[in-house]
């Protein structure tokens, strides 16, 4: 899986994490700052098994956990038009 951006939709990083702007609806969208490590990793080519490992190995969660809290975030952003997601 393979995730990017999508057209005019930027990313801002805040303290708690990141804001992500929808240009073509004014919308702004606040992911946590645990959900904006794992999107900027995600968007910078890692796959999501590499993110989840990571997160587990750094959070109080398990690795099948991690995974499916990366998959969640990946779903809820796609849903929102925030992101493409391609195989």
């Amino acid at each position: 899986m393979y995730v990017s951006l999508a057209r005019d939709v930027t990313i801002t990083s805040i303290d708690e994490g990141a804001v992500l702007l929808d240009g073509r609806r004014g919308r702004y969208w606040h992911v946590n700052s645990i959900g904006a490590v794992v999107l900027r990793a995600l968007v910078d080519g890692e796959t999501p098994e590499a993110v989840a490992a990571r997160v587990a190995a750094t959070a109080p969660v398990d690795e099948a956990t991690a995974m499916a809290d990366v998959t969640a975030l990946v779903t809820a952003l796609s849903a929102a038009s925030l992101v493409d997601v391609t195989s």
